[in-house]
């Protein structure tokens, strides 16, 4: 059901430390402090001096990321309050400042979303995905977005149509496309499997 080989589909470098940059910031959630952790051991202690590290916790990784010792640690309650934060720090940063981004592909994308905003584009923009494969899925009927989505159909969260959840992917809305599945036949809907853990 799934189409294989979409280009829009995220492709994800991983993170590693730009020796040419003067600041670096980072947004992680989750599991993505796995990534940091990594990405401070390769940078050593210049990149730490230079780091500010914007978190949403996750699997009990806090205090492991504070332990590293970045200029500026912040950690938040929720996506919209790190995402305000980031805004801000955009909003302040300056030539010489390298953006990195790593945690879920729905968290991945919200980054590159706010980033854009800005005027940076996406492949300056380093990443890693790190966690669930959870995706946020638009809903090309009713422009509505339902968040963690695991399954290959999903009922939308506004108008209840059954979607097939594609590989198809838009920067701009920072979600997978999602269509109904029974557009030609209202009483055929395939079975439901978990494809996204």
């Amino acid at each position: 059901m799934m189409v294989q080989g979409i280009k829009s589909r995220p492709r994800y470098s991983g993170l590693h430390p730009d020796p040419h940059a003067k600041r670096h910031l980072v947004a992680a959630e989750g599991e993505g402090a796995l990534a940091v952790i990594d990405l401070a051991m390769r940078a050593g202690g210049d990149f730490l001096a230079s780091l500010t590290l914007l978190y949403l916790p996750g699997e009990g990784h806090e205090a492991k990321l504070f332990a590293l010792g970045a200029d500026r640690f912040e950690s938040f309650h929720d996506e919209t309050a790190l995402l305000g934060a980031l805004d801000h720090c955009l909003v302040e940063a300056r030539m010489g400042t390298r953006l990195y981004a790593t945690g879920t592909e729905g968290f991945i994308g919200l980054v590159v979303q706010l980033a854009h905003r800005h005027g940076i584009k996406h492949l300056s923009i380093r990443t890693e995905h790190r966690g669930s494969l959870a995706r946020r899925v638009y809903c090309v009927h009713c422009k509505a977005i339902t968040e963690r989505v695991t399954t290959n159909i999903v009922e939308c969260r506004d108008c209840q149509a059954p979607l097939l959840v594609r590989d198809h992917y838009s920067r701009r809305l920072a979600a997978f496309m999602g269509v109904a599945v029974n557009a030609e036949q209202p009483d055929q809907i395939p079975p439901i499997e978990e494809i996204f853990p």
